[in-house]
């Protein structure tokens, strides 16, 4: 059975989202409420304010942490490959 929420209750969970700095889904939590539900209610008053989807910076840090650190795998992926091939053409000579 799908539980109602009153409009007041979707409006004050809106504006903790768009001027929170915690995630939706950490807000979700803390309400409650289905994160994918919450995320709707975003999405309408969004459209219905005509308001694009912000870049928070926080976001932009941690996709730059993210890349930060697959780089260094993959840095580190190419030398053992590196040293492989080497070492297996001189075992072929």
């Amino acid at each position: 059975m799908a539980t109602q929420y009153t409009e007041e209750f979707r409006q004050g969970a809106v504006k903790l989202v768009i001027e929170s700095k915690e995630s939706l889904a950490h807000v979700a939590k803390d309400l409650g409420v289905n994160d994918w539900t919450l995320r709707e209610w975003v999405k309408n008053h969004r459209k219905k304010m005509s308001l694009s989807e912000p870049v928070r910076p926080e976001s932009i840090e941690e996709e730059n942490r993210r890349l930060k650190r697959e780089n260094a795998i993959l840095r580190q992926e190419r030398e053992i490959l590196k040293k492989a091939a080497a070492f297996f053409a001189k075992e072929q000579l």
